[in-house]
């Protein structure tokens, strides 16, 4: 919800998204994708981790010892987001 305020702060300030400064919002959040820009955001799926971790209890009860998983995230490319201006140094 942080990066949803951020765009209407940088609107009210004048600051245009994205040819100014780029937002990314992180989980998806419901709505994101019909805000002015829509909001670029990295989804989290939430669910698979969720799965996961009851693996990872379900096996320690029985013995297992835990092991590092990596579950990646999406990036969920809108209009929030966009290349550097040429003129910015990096």
């Amino acid at each position: 919800q942080m990066a949803l305020g951020m765009l209407r702060a940088f609107y009210e300030a004048g600051v245009r998204v994205p040819e100014d400064v780029s937002v990314v919002g992180v989980a998806d959040i419901a709505g994101s994708e019909y805000f002015t820009p829509p909001l670029t955001t990295v989804r989290q799926p939430f669910a698979a981790v969720g799965r996961r971790c009851l693996e990872v209890v379900l096996g320690a009860l029985d013995g297992g010892r835990p092991s590092t998983t990596l579950i990646p995230p999406e990036l969920v490319i809108r209009a929030s987001s966009g290349p550097l201006p040429s003129s910015t140094p990096v």
